[in-house]
């Protein structure tokens, strides 16, 4: 933040030289004339920023020779070995003396502000010792004054881990991570909910003007003994620590206790109330270090005299038109805070319309996708119901075929039942002709056996008949003729061909007994009842052929024998 301001003028303007002046926040440039006292830069950077209670601060520079030194007042500004930089003097506007109670004697907010700055970048940068659970609580109301409240919406993990907010010195001292950190002042920071900036900051300084470093100068100090040690000056009084020890004070001088303050050259006396008591004597480094040490002591000794007397009117009015704004502001903030109520009751409510109406939607969507649903099912059923149909004429037709078929099937088991009435009767004739046929054919077969007999016995016949014949042919031919040798007659008798007559007669006769006696009539006679009919007629022609062969035969033979 920079501000430009005009150059700062009393009665004539001359020449003049750049100044830049920068607070904690912000950066100031000016253009100041060469006469111009310290008074005048210093009123100008009060009336700049708006602050009131100036004696708390001072414009603090480095001269010429490298020391801290604060801007005297009652001096001109170039009259005071201000180191300048390109041509332009540079100060800090920082706290010069503290209060002892600063809820008490701070008035402005602005005034608030810039105590809390210094202070938190004194504790951030070590020159104030802080512990760590007081360093976690002062972070947490920083994160306050600095984002307000805690909101988990907009919170995001990490948001704090870029801040700087705890010393090196405790992030050091404890094996944490800075994740782990931020979650520890995240957890108090959620507590500060409904804390403004300047109730965050006060509390801030609260915390901090307990802290054992807070608002002392300290200035290294010899004593007689030439023994190191540390002056502290406070706004109670002066503090003398050991050389390793900043926290505890070895002696220690309130300002109601001190008469007289003074220095001779590096040599620093200190006076006190009683009488009988010796002076205490320490010895400083630089004659410059004096004349800074006896200008803190003053002006913490001013500042401890003026607590103690009634307010001026100045500072009545401050007061009064402090809390009259403090007023003003809990009435605003306060009705912003009911507003803000008013407002997240109406998010609260439009997000419940709203999920209302999703909801409703959805309810919609769902009746809206239900009715789809019905009618395709509505559809659907139609299909099937046409379908149902179609297949209930399809199965009234099967079951009239199926009735048809059975009507059909029924026929043809009644049919078959009187085919197999038929067939069994049929059956049973076959079997009764053919139980005939066997019988027939034993005793067809004995009667083969008995002719086969007496075919033998024919045959028996016969040769005798035929030796008979040969021998009264061989007599006959002996008598008619010259007779030839038996072995011609014999042939001749064989080579020579029977009687028409007889010839047919005797082969007929064969054939009748080969048939007749033939084992295969017997072994393999067929069971059909036609072939059997058909074999019964055959040998009974065979039968009487055989008979009439065999008269013939018989008469032949006869006639032969009766004329041989």
């Amino acid at each position: 933040m920079q501000y430009k301001m005009p150059p700062f003028r009393r009665k004539k303007s001359g020449k003049s030289f750049p100044v830049k002046v920068c607070t904690l926040d912000a950066e100031l440039e000016f253009n100041l004339e060469l006469r111009a006292t310290g008074r005048d830069l210093f009123e100008l950077v009060c009336r700049t920023i708006g602050l009131r209670e100036t004696w708390y601060f001072g414009l603090q520079f480095e001269d010429s020779k490298g020391f801290i030194s604060w801007l005297k007042l009652d001096k001109k500004v170039q009259d005071q070995s201000i180191q300048k930089s390109h041509q332009t003097a540079s100060f800090m506007f920082l706290a010069k003396f503290y209060p002892e109670e600063v809820a008490e004697e701070l008035v402005q907010e602005v005034t608030q502000h810039l105590f809390f700055l210094q202070v938190k970048q004194a504790i951030l940068s070590m020159d104030v010792y802080c512990p760590p659970e007081a360093s976690v609580l002062l972070a947490s109301y920083a994160v306050q004054a600095k984002f307000g409240d805690f909101d988990e919406d907009t919170y995001k993990p990490g948001m704090l881990a870029s801040e700087d907010l705890l010393p090196q010195r405790v992030i050091d001292q404890y094996q944490m991570t800075l994740e782990m950190w931020e979650e520890r002042i995240r957890v108090w920071y959620a507590d500060h909910r409904g804390m403004s900036r300047d109730e965050a900051e006060m509390e801030y300084l609260k915390i901090a003007q307990d802290l054992d470093m807070y608002g002392v100068n300290y200035f290294p100090i010899l004593n007689k003994k030439e023994t190191d040690l540390w002056l502290g000056v406070t706004s109670v009084g002066l503090n003398i620590y050991e050389k390793e020890n900043k926290l505890q004070p070895k002696t220690t001088f309130t300002w109601s206790e001190i008469r007289h303050i003074s220095f001779d050259d590096k040599k620093f006396i200190i006076k006190t109330v009683e009488k009988n008591a010796s002076n205490f004597v320490f010895f400083s480094q630089k004659v410059r270090m004096n004349k800074l040490i006896l200008d803190l002591c003053m002006g913490n000794h001013d500042l401890f005299m003026r607590r103690r007397k009634p307010d001026s009117m100045e500072l009545q009015q401050m007061k009064a038109a402090a809390k009259e704004e403090k007023q003003r502001r809990q009435v605003q903030r306060n009705r912003l805070a009911r507003e803000k109520q008013l407002r997240e009751e109406a998010e609260r409510d439009r997000a419940n319309m709203e999920q209302r109406l999703i909801q409703y939607q959805e309810e919609i969507r769902l009746a809206n996708e239900a009715l789809r649903r019905s009618e395709e099912s509505a559809d659907l059923l139609a299909e099937k119901s046409r379908v149902a149909e179609e297949e209930a004429i399809l199965l009234s037709q099967k079951a009239s075929e199926a009735e048809q078929e059975i009507k059909r099937l029924r026929l043809t088991a009644m049919r078959k039942d009187e085919e197999k009435v038929t067939l069994e009767r049929k059956t049973r004739e076959a079997e009764m002709l053919t139980a005939r046929l066997v019988e027939e054919s034993e005793r067809r077969a004995a009667e083969a056996n008995r002719l086969k007999d007496e075919l033998l016995k024919a045959r028996a016949a016969e040769k005798q008949a035929k030796e008979k014949l040969l021998d009264f042919l061989s007599r006959s031919t002996y008598h008619g003729s010259s007779a030839p040798s038996p072995i011609s007659s014999h042939s001749t008798l064989y080579s020579a061909p029977l009687s028409p007559t007889l010839a047919p007669e005797l082969s007929l006769l064969d054939m009748e007994v080969h048939r007749s006696t033939s084992p295969e009539l017997n072994m393999n006679m067929p069971m059909n009842m036609n072939m059997n009919m058909n074999m019964n007629i055959e040998h009974e022609h065979d039968f009487v052929r055989f008979n009439h062969a065999w008269r013939r035969r018989s008469t032949f033979t006869g006639n032969r024998e009766r004329k041989g």
